[in-house]
């Protein structure tokens, strides 16, 4: 029997997806960004100091935290504190790694973006929506720091966006929420920019392997969602 998605969606369709912008007072860019249950508040602050490595160099540098609130998951999780979890690292890593492919890191000149993305409520796909929720926020740091002068253009290259995709009873799934996040035979998380160049994918086996034409719709799902987000952001971005 095929699978049948919990909340009746077809297979290559989103969840609903929102960008709530310049949701807190004090960081450069702030967007909570919604989709379906999952709630991330992604946040960009900029700092005029670069990692010691890039003192003098001319560069700048982006980075990123990730960490998801006690309360977000259904049974409460105990902060991270001292050490972080390697879920939790990956996660940031990854982030950090799909935002500073949007950047001229070299035209941002000597400024460090922080990426702070929290997880309020978790529902499967916490973080493609912290990276697509962040390029929001992204753009609007961007365009705080050319309002104050402290720099002179943008150094933004690339839109970037990113979505989960999995193979649920040998079928592909856009945008997996928890259930079936759980339940999935294979799971990917694909980060594209604006031409569709691919940053990052990342793709497991949880349970049996997948072939050629599997791992081609699960990759044309991503570029469809994708495309969608990219949509969603621009529109997101217009709003006053």
């Amino acid at each position: 029997m095929a699978w049948q998605r919990p909340d009746g969606r077809q297979p290559d369709e989103l969840r609903p997806v929102k960008f709530e912008r310049r949701f807190t007072r004090y960081a450069a860019g702030s967007v909570l960004a919604h989709c379906g249950n999952t709630q991330v508040l992604c946040t960009v602050s900029a700092s005029e100091d670069v990692p010691r490595w890039l003192r003098d160099s001319g560069q700048g540098w982006l980075t990123a935290e990730y960490r998801m609130l006690p309360s977000a998951t259904h049974t409460r999780k105990s902060r991270e504190l001292m050490k972080l979890s390697g879920r939790t690292q990956e996660i940031q890593r990854l982030i950090g790694r799909s935002l500073r492919a949007a950047i001229d890191l070299e035209a941002l000149g000597e400024i460090t973006l922080t990426v702070d993305a929290d997880v309020i409520q978790a529902d499967g796909g916490t973080r493609t929506t912290a990276i697509t929720g962040a390029y929001v926020a992204l753009e609007d740091a961007i365009a705080s720091l050319i309002a104050s002068n402290t720099i002179q253009r943008s150094p933004l290259k690339h839109q970037i966006a990113a979505i989960s995709v999995g193979l649920l009873e040998g079928d592909a799934f856009l945008d997996l929420n928890y259930p079936e996040d759980v339940a999935a035979d294979i799971d990917f998380n694909v980060v594209l920019n604006g031409d569709l160049g691919y940053i990052e994918v990342q793709g497991t086996a949880e349970a049996n392997s997948f072939n050629r034409p599997q791992l081609n719709q699960m990759l044309d799902y991503a570029e469809t969602g994708i495309k969608q987000l990219m949509v969603l952001q621009k529109e997101a971005l217009l709003q006053e």
